[in-house]
């Protein structure tokens, strides 16, 4: 009998979390803070179950963990970026934010001179952030409760698939909420620059395409050849991407920046493993992560044509 109410009473404390995180809304991301609740995590062990979720599936690559002296976290970045998915389509901001502060640890950790255009990315989270706090104090910025869901046209299929829109934690909660608010509230200028959290978002998503396709780069091991140097792949992944969107001085500077950019040793250490092969099998893991996040920002820009905000 006094198994049964234990039973009895875990299954009634599990029931009032979960109400308490409906009401509040997003779900999906505040159930770790209900099992917290319930049992604390150590760090190293939190991490660990974040960023093993899908090795665990397809009992693949091992977990990553903490590399000891960096201050750039490989596992703490996949961990942010596994945590931004929303549902099917949207992505959270908070992790999101907080896998750019991880990525800004990432080029801090370069050098000097790439720490210039770090800087610049850390201006773009901050602007949203601020957003965000701004829309704490302002009522009429909190997403309506008819957005909690809606139908979106599947293009290549013609099904009718729920998009929902992640609440929880007001109009910034995740990338859709927050362009369904600006949009709403005539936040965005197609026409001019803002500082919208939406044209933000726009240029952190462009910078997320140059580094992953620079870590993509990075991971490939020729089948004959030397190894190419991390500053040519760099410049290279740049030229493909963000280049496009700068103007002559800014991309002759950020191309003398990329000189500067230490030999593949340093990578090694920076994650901590011994060889090309391990560094190949963390940075998958990594560039897969991020490109599941560029994808489902992509969409949904692409959905509200903001590609190409001034």
């Amino acid at each position: 009998m006094g198994v049964k109410r234990k039973a009895a009473a875990a299954i009634l404390l599990l029931l009032l979390c979960l109400g308490s995180l409906w009401l509040h809304g997003g779900l999906d991301y505040q159930w770790d803070s209900c099992l917290k609740g319930y049992n604390q995590i150590n760090k190293d062990q939190l991490h660990q179950l974040s960023n093993s979720s899908e090795a665990d599936e397809t009992k693949g690559p091992p977990v990553l963990s903490l590399c000891p002296g960096q201050t750039f976290q490989v596992s703490v970045l996949v961990s942010h970026l596994l945590a931004a998915r929303a549902y099917t389509s949207d992505v959270l901001l908070q992790p999101y934010l907080s896998s750019w502060d991880e990525l800004i640890k990432f080029m801090e950790s370069l050098g000097p001179m790439v720490s210039l255009i770090s800087n610049e990315i850390e201006t773009k989270t901050t602007i949203i952030r601020q957003l965000a706090l701004l829309s704490e104090r302002s009522p009429e910025a909190e997403v309506g409760p008819d957005m909690h869901s809606r139908n979106s046209e599947n293009s290549q299929t013609g099904e009718k698939n729920s998009v929902r829109v992640s609440q929880g934690r007001g109009a910034y909660n995740s990338v859709r909420s927050m362009i369904w608010m600006e949009l709403k509230q005539g936040i965005v200028d197609f026409n001019q620059q803002t500082d919208s959290g939406c044209r933000t978002l726009l240029r952190l998503h462009r910078a997320l395409l140059w580094l992953k396709l620079f870590l993509q780069k990075l991971a490939e091991t020729p089948t004959s050849g030397r190894l190419r140097s991390p500053s040519d792949l760099c410049r290279e992944a740049y030229q493909t991407t963000l280049s496009h969107h700068h103007t002559w001085f800014v991309r002759r500077a950020a191309e003398l920046a990329f000189i500067a950019l230490p030999e593949r040793g340093f990578f090694f250490r920076l994650v901590c493993v011994q060889n090309q092969e391990e560094l190949s099998e963390v940075l998958t893991r990594v560039v897969d992560a991020i490109g599941e996040i560029y994808d489902r920002t992509q969409k949904v820009l692409e959905e509200n044509k903001m590609l190409d905000l001034p």
